[in-house]
């Protein structure tokens, strides 16, 4: 009888199928996130779906859809408003096209959060950084307090 023997290439190529699964299994959004972030994307404004960050439902918590955002207080908006739009200066407040960029991402985050809100069973919005997207930019953060 002739056996066949797996190679230890075979076994690692299978557990790195079995964590990339596994991995997926634990951050695929559950139902009702997977159904915000389909609306979301549906009644986005061109001006919405052309920004070049996506937000994006993370979560569901009772009423409240916890959404994605690559600004708070760690991370002011000149950081990444630097990173999509080199050639402004972000550091100059008083700058027009900052001023401008800073406004046009206001505009599209409280569209996103408008069209959760507009949906039934949803109360209110939580914002949580994204801090992987920043960290794709270039952008590093201290850790999480």
């Amino acid at each position: 009888m002739l056996q066949r023997k797996i190679k230890s290439w075979h076994w690692v190529v299978i557990v790195l199928i079995l964590l990339a699964l596994l991995d997926w299994a634990i951050r695929r959004p559950d139902a009702p996130t997977r159904q915000l972030n389909a609306v979301l994307a549906d009644k986005a404004s061109p001006q919405l779906r052309a920004y070049p960050y996506r937000f994006e439902v993370l979560r569901v918590e009772g009423d409240t859809a916890v959404m994605s955002t690559p600004r708070n207080f760690d991370a002011p908006a000149f950081l990444m408003l630097g990173k999509l739009y080199p050639d402004i200066n972000v550091k100059d407040h008083n700058n027009l096209k900052f001023i401008e960029v800073e406004r046009l991402l206001g505009r599209v985050q409280d569209e996103a959060k408008d069209i959760v809100l507009a949906q039934p069973g949803i109360k209110s919005v939580r914002w949580e950084l994204d801090r992987n997207w920043l960290r794709r930019q270039g952008i590093e953060l201290p850790e999480k307090r």
